[in-house]
């Protein structure tokens, strides 16, 4: 009926003890040895390890490259955007392989690829290495290198050149501080916490006694025979079975309730202190204790803007450090905003304000939803009338409503009678076959195209040469055109597909005479 303590601690050097078979590692003042691996049994830690790495695993990368008159343009080809978001290596996907990385980091400050590259320069893999088989090595010039043992033992020297190192905090600029080395103590005590449960259910949840005599043993061979007789009656198969004490002795039950050792409230404040280690908010990992409906939101704001933030920027640091030229001018960058979604009320007044002020247009809003782009979708808006931010897009819009908006008296499509002193002014080449002024209604076709073509070169004219303007203008023309010279609309939709083809081609000398040409042949039909 007594528990052999000794046998169970971690300070017993004999043959039977569990010393010698311990992994080689820091020793908590709990006196619980505490490395990476064993850090990960206690639940605290491992859930605060996940969701760093799984967070920072679903974030976007993005390579972009800055434009001389300001802003950037993203860059998707380049070997180094593949390598991030397609393929890192021919073992792992991008997610697992940032995951991994971060769980290094996270757990042992470090973490390193082995750069493998092309005849280009261009690398082509980066291949992880674990931590514990990594040292540096400092060389007499200063300088210094990287040791990585093999699995047969040996070590193989890696250049720096050749390694990418990720660090966590450091105090000499080489290596960076393992989060469970520093805070072992920490981590010891809820180590230490889940061996007490442990020992104490392998116990069908029941503290040792103790045995009292009325006389005493003959000697202490006789007091150990007893020990060892009532514990193999009362161990292993025997376990539950009914003791028989002779003697008169009697046997008292030390009752100790875990409440008494602050047991369990010991284990929620271990939780609080790995979730302040690792800069993880409570809620993230379970612990509901003091989580309110109104500072969940706060706590997961500060969560990106603290923790992930900071991780974010000291990878795309060493990214473009480490594995960018120096006279490379790319930005690497990891997407935070998908953290920072919220409910679709939430999402909805963001994007209206947004596109409000002319940051964002309808194209904008549809690709962060997920949604594909649509035409005519790429114009912004000023606040003031909602009118187009961008010159460009403000002289397409001038150029629609211009063509469809509703023409004065006197003008082609208006009224189709024309004086006679314009019918007078009408050039003797452009008079039909028969005669000049042969027929009132080819001179006022041959008036209707002359001032159809004022206005069409007009338009064109405030495009400034963009295909995409003369576009949108002719769609809106041919229905104009139609009703002005009295033709069918298929006809002045020819007409306007054969003036854009012209535009592509380039604008020639002729084409002011040319469109005048075409309008009177289309007016006479």
């Amino acid at each position: 009926m007594f528990l052999d303590v000794k046998a169970n601690s971690l300070d017993d050097r004999s043959p039977f003890g569990q010393f010698w078979f311990e992994p080689v590692t820091a020793r908590s003042s709990t006196g619980v040895r505490v490395g990476a691996d064993q850090a990960m049994r206690l639940s605290a830690v491992y859930a605060c390890v996940n969701v760093l790495a799984k967070t920072f695993a679903v974030l976007p990368f993005g390579l972009y490259k800055p434009q001389s008159k300001g802003g950037r343009k993203r860059v998707d080809k380049h070997w180094l955007s593949q390598l991030m978001r397609r393929r890192p290596n021919a073992y792992q996907n991008p997610f697992e392989w940032r995951q991994m990385l971060m769980g290094h980091l996270a757990l042992r400050g470090n973490a390193y690829n082995r750069i493998y590259s092309n005849g280009a320069g261009q690398i082509t893999d980066l291949l992880p290495m674990h931590p514990d088989r990594m040292r540096a090595e400092m060389m007499p010039n200063g300088d210094y290198r990287y040791l990585y043992k093999q699995p047969d033992g040996t070590d193989e020297r890696i250049p720096r050149g050749e390694v990418w190192h990720l660090r966590w905090l450091s105090n000499n600029g080489i290596m960076g501080i393992s989060p469970i080395e520093a805070q072992r103590d920490t981590i010891g005590t809820g180590l230490a916490a889940n061996e007490y449960g442990a020992r104490f259910f392998a116990n069908d949840a029941t503290p040792p006694g103790w045995i009292e005599h009325p006389g005493q043993f003959k000697d202490k061979t006789a007091r150990e025979n007893f020990r060892e007789s009532m514990q193999a009656a009362q161990t292993g198969r025997n376990r539950g079975k009914l003791a028989v004490l002779e003697g008169g002795m009697k046997y008292h039950e030390v009752t100790v309730k875990n409440s008494d050792a602050q047991y369990l409230e010991s284990r929620e404040f271990t939780v609080r202190e790995v979730a302040r280690m690792f800069g993880v908010p409570p809620h993230l990992i379970g612990d509901l204790s003091e989580a309110t409906f109104s500072n969940i939101e706060q706590q997961s704001l500060e969560f990106v803007i603290y923790t992930m933030t900071p991780i974010a920027e000291a990878w795309e640091a060493s990214i473009e450090y480490s594995l960018l030229n120096e006279d490379d001018t790319f930005d690497a960058e990891f997407d935070l905003a998908r953290l920072l979604r919220g409910d679709q009320a939430a999402r909805a007044d963001f994007y209206t304000k947004m596109f409000g002020i002319g940051a964002f247009n309808t194209n904008d809003v549809r690709i962060r939803e997920g949604e594909n782009p649509v035409e005519g979708g790429d114009m912004r808006f000023r606040p003031v009338n909602l009118e187009p931010l961008d010159p460009q897009d403000a002289a397409d819009l001038a150029a629609i409503k211009s063509a469809s908006a509703p023409k004065p008296p006197g003008t082609p499509g208006s009224d189709p009678e024309t004086d006679q002193e314009e019918l007078d002014q009408v050039p003797a080449e452009d008079a039909p076959p028969g005669g000049a002024h042969a027929s009132r209604l080819d001179a006022l076709a041959a008036a209707a195209a002359d001032r159809l073509t004022r206005k069409e070169l007009e338009t064109i004219g405030r495009c400034r040469g963009s295909v995409r303007a003369a576009e949108m203008v002719y769609a809106r023309h041919a229905p104009f055109i139609a009703q002005a010279l009295r033709v069918p609309l298929e006809a002045a939709q020819r007409y306007c597909s054969g003036q854009l083809e012209e535009l592509r081609r380039g604008v020639s000398t002729t084409f002011e005479r040319d469109t005048r040409a075409r309008l009177i042949a289309l007016a006479r039909g």
